[in-house]
């Protein structure tokens, strides 16, 4: 639903008004109760972005580093795996 913005001719009472656009312009003014009412020409809605705003990885998909194509393992290096010591390192 538009927000349309209303100014009373008679007490200069500015406010806004939340209506369907099917709905009859307002006339009477809620301060002074006169039936002055002009409607406000708007600048209209628009998009309003909040928060930080938009990255590139939003929408797209990450491709996946060039060592990591070419077929190089996921396994943990055995020269720095914790569990080498103990023996339970599954690569060595």
């Amino acid at each position: 639903m538009p927000t349309y913005d209303y100014e009373c001719r008679a007490c200069a009472h500015v406010f806004e008004a939340l209506q369907t656009m099917s709905e009859p312009k307002l006339t009477r003014c809620p301060k002074c109760g006169k039936d002055k009412l002009a409607r406000l020409m708007g600048s209209g809605s628009g998009v309003i972005f909040k928060g930080s705003g938009f990255y590139e990885t939003d929408y797209k998909k990450k491709e996946a580093p060039k060592s990591e194509k070419k077929g190089s393992s996921s396994a943990p290096a055995c020269s720095s795996c914790p569990m080498k010591e103990s023996g339970g390192c599954s690569s060595a």
